[in-house]
């Protein structure tokens, strides 16, 4: 009942109402982003969510889309502005995700949605993450996030999935701010983000 009927109640109006609040901030944020040399604010890109339906992610852009003499974008590091960087540190590159929820394409609290492809490399167990809507945060972000493993992520997500209710997502809300205020876990040790996944070792 929470998980398919309530739950979704609760995202629709948490998001449509922070999208309320929330708008002129977005709109700062945007122009800022512009100011600081991103020809385009946001980023999207096609991710997978619930039943593995594909989507389109939103995100407001952190990196410029600078590439190489052979026409490849640069690495990451190379591309993260100043200005992108302390988006993501403050997680407000996240925000036109809510636009996500409003659609029903993501939650608020659920697994992250990732690169379509990783399909090809999970396991059985791991695939169980696709059985409830991804999220803008969830309970691999409050216990780590892209400083532990892919494996620890996925085991996060899977137990997650088993224990879903709305006591462990008001856990996970509230968690997520400390997470955020501290910045903790925003990348791995050594990379501008996290390394890419090619299945469990």
């Amino acid at each position: 009942m929470y998980q398919w009927y309530i739950k979704r109640m609760i995202d629709f109006t948490v998001a449509l109402t922070a999208l309320l609040v929330l708008s002129p901030l977005m709109l700062i944020l945007m122009l800022l982003l512009k100011i600081t040399g991103h020809r385009r604010v946001f980023f999207v890109q096609q991710r997978v969510g619930l039943n593995e339906k594909i989507f389109a992610l939103i995100k407001f852009r952190s990196m410029t889309e600078k590439k190489d003499a052979e026409g490849k974008l640069l690495p990451d590091a190379d591309r993260l502005t100043a200005f992108g960087n302390l988006l993501r540190k403050s997680s407000l590159d996240e925000l036109p995700q809510l636009i996500n929820v409003l659609k029903g394409d993501m939650s608020i609290v659920g697994p992250r949605p990732l690169l379509v492809e990783y399909l090809q490399y999970y396991s059985t167990e791991q695939q169980k993450r696709h059985l409830v809507r991804p999220g803008i945060t969830g309970w691999a972000q409050v216990n780590g996030r892209n400083a532990i493993s892919w494996e620890k992520k996925f085991e996060l997500d899977v137990w997650y999935v088993n224990n879903i209710n709305f006591v462990i997502d008001f856990r996970i809300l509230i968690k997520t701010v400390g997470r955020v205020v501290r910045h903790q876990g925003i990348s791995q040790d050594g990379q501008a983000t996290m390394e890419a996944f090619r299945g469990s070792r």
